[in-house]
């Protein structure tokens, strides 16, 4: 909702009539405002076939794609689809890490010789993560259990609150008053729209469909590419990685501020870095 305005309309945001682009925002199946799925199957790669569909029925020729989070994994696979239209993309969640540097992190084992400094804290980062995303795992294996969360607007709040211990901490400032990018309103909105919807567990559904299936590594995406990374996000890319896994890596930048939800943390940062990002492809 942050970054909509700014993209459409970018003289009232300091930008340039040439920088405003149509924007289309699907919501996810069982998120949000979409319906739920009443069968299975609804896993990545057919949100990705189906997101290709969406935008041919609305008559587009040419588009670019652009997310973080589930949305960033979708995309990559989208990439992989051969869908002409999807000339190019960006985004914050990168999908670089090498197959043996993913094993290892997964194992807790210690980090593999030969990585430069930047690539060993990003190893650090990675196998941090492999520790602390409880949730994500639980999701996984039974989102049905989680009925509870359904039924109270404060179990939707403790398990959106403790998502992992960066977001977690973000949030928490937040509540203190401190300036983090978020505000108070903005965590409650957040809950209140899978309380007041109903989709807790059928938006846990896409865990359970595609967690294991989850590939954080190159996926062989041959179109154009534009990264940006911000420092607290929970899955690293170094530069290294990022020009191995995107071959036509158009752009790449290491923000100083913001982390792995960052059109809601930091939306005017995502938007000029979208600006910048996808301009050659105008």
């Amino acid at each position: 909702m942050k970054i909509v305005d700014p993209l459409v309309n970018p003289t009232a945001h300091g930008g340039k009539a040439s920088d405003a682009f149509h924007v289309v925002i699907p919501s996810m199946p069982g998120y949000g405002f979409s319906g739920k799925p009443t069968t299975t199957g609804w896993d990545q790669a057919r949100i990705a076939r189906a997101w290709a569909v969406l935008m041919k029925r609305l008559g587009y020729t040419r588009y670019v794609a652009q997310g973080g989070d589930w949305g960033a994994i979708i995309n990559d696979l989208m990439a992989t689809q051969g869908h002409p239209e999807l000339i190019g993309m960006h985004t914050n969640l990168p999908a670089v890490i090498p197959a043996e540097i993913n094993k290892a992190a997964a194992a807790g084992s210690p980090p593999p010789s030969g990585l430069s400094t930047e690539e060993k804290r990003a190893y650090e980062t990675l196998a941090l993560l492999y520790k602390t995303i409880p949730t994500q795992f639980f999701m996984g294996w039974h989102p049905q259990t989680l009925y509870g969360v359904a039924d109270s607007p404060i179990g939707v709040a403790a398990w959106l609150l403790d998502h992992d211990p960066l977001s977690l901490q973000l949030i928490a400032r937040a509540f203190d008053g401190e300036p983090t990018g978020l505000t108070r309103d903005d965590v409650l909105d957040n809950t209140t729209l899978f309380w007041l919807t109903n989709t807790t567990i059928s938006a846990a559904r896409l865990y359970w469909e595609g967690f294991a299936k989850t590939d954080l590594g190159p996926k062989n995406v041959t179109i154009p590419v534009a990264v940006s990374l911000f420092p607290d996000e929970v899955v690293p890319a170094p530069r290294s990685w990022a020009e191995r896994a995107y071959p036509k890596l158009i752009h790449y930048n290491q923000l100083d501020k913001g982390g792995h939800f960052a059109a809601w943390e930091q939306p005017k940062l995502l938007v000029d870095e979208m600006r910048v990002g996808l301009k050659s492809l105008r």
